[in-house]
């Protein structure tokens, strides 16, 4: 039975659609939220393993902006690109292309491995006046307060694809390894939004489309992190950053921010890697006021 969302009834207003558009030779599932008419537009990219729903939380307190959330490919609704090996230049040029289809010059959000995917992007030329990073991974994934844990990942990644296809597959979907991983991310003491939390993640981690696309994604999400990308990105950034993240930890976010020529970093308290899920209303404020649109009345 899946556990109510927190954030259904904001949700629940938001005019969404579905749409596919050819990219790179394959078709790229997108949705968009809010408004037509809206005077802002976003591109958003969701992280590791996740999909477009994950940032939901988030767009439930941006009813006036349009949100153009893509799957990318191999995850979600988004089918593997074709004959291509699912590297990090791979989803950087995928994704200026669907830029470029479905939105040019819209303002360009990443979470997590997202913030990797939309920073090379912008770095490697693609166009938007404003870039937005939630949860940006600002140093390597070895090197965090979980270390280990990252270590202990990629064998789990390496082991899922060098066994058998059926095992190594029923491995990477194994549900109590999700759980754990649910669990070591999650900060939040409030019982129902750890449940829907969980639940979040046993319904939709698992949608990768198979192990190579998901061994490929692992590594680029490990191999690489924004400050490779920063002193390359000239348009006006936006870092959101978790005071307990696991992964990147404060103090290198702040660092990161250094780096780039026009950086607004904010920080949140007593959350992880999970800004998305746990503080949607204080990241979409964050936005608004980069943006420097209104709060808006009544929602």
């Amino acid at each position: 039975m899946t556990v109510p969302s927190p954030y259904a009834d904001r949700l629940r207003r938001l005019p969404v659609e579905r749409h596919e558009v050819a990219v790179r030779g394959g078709m790229t599932a997108y949705w968009v939220y809010g408004p037509a008419d809206a005077e802002t537009t976003v591109v958003a990219v969701h992280g590791f393993r996740g999909e477009h729903h994950g940032l939901e939380p988030v767009l439930a307190y941006l009813p006036d902006i349009r949100v153009i959330a893509p799957d990318l490919p191999g995850f979600g609704e988004t089918a593997p690109l074709p004959g291509r090996t699912h590297d990090l230049d791979e989803y950087a040029a995928w994704l200026t292309d669907f830029a470029a289809a479905v939105a040019p010059g819209a303002v360009i959000l990443g979470h997590s491995f997202g913030s990797i995917v939309t920073a090379a992007a912008v770095a490697g030329g693609l166009v938007t006046p404003r870039l937005i990073l939630l949860n940006p991974i600002g140093a390597p994934a070895l090197e965090g307060p979980k270390g280990l844990m990252t270590r202990l990942a990629v064998l789990y990644y390496a082991l899922g694809a060098l066994l058998p296809e059926r095992l190594g597959t029923a491995l990477l979907r194994n549900r109590v390894i999700v759980r754990v991983m649910s669990i070591t991310m999650a900060k939040t003491k409030d019982a129902a939004l750890r449940r829907f939390i969980h639940d979040q993640h046993d319904t939709y981690f698992s949608r990768f489309s198979d192990r190579d696309v998901l061994r490929d994604a692992f590594v680029a999400s490990v191999s690489h992190d924004v400050r490779e990308f920063a002193d390359d990105i000239h348009v006006p950034t936006l870092l959101v950053a978790a005071e307990r993240d696991d992964i990147t930890p404060i103090e290198a976010e702040r660092v990161l921010a250094t780096q780039f020529d026009d950086a607004t970093l904010v920080e949140i308290a007593h959350v992880g890697h999970l800004i998305h899920y746990e503080t949607p209303a204080e990241a979409a404020g964050a936005i608004r006021r980069f943006l420097r649109i209104p709060a808006a009345r009544g929602r």
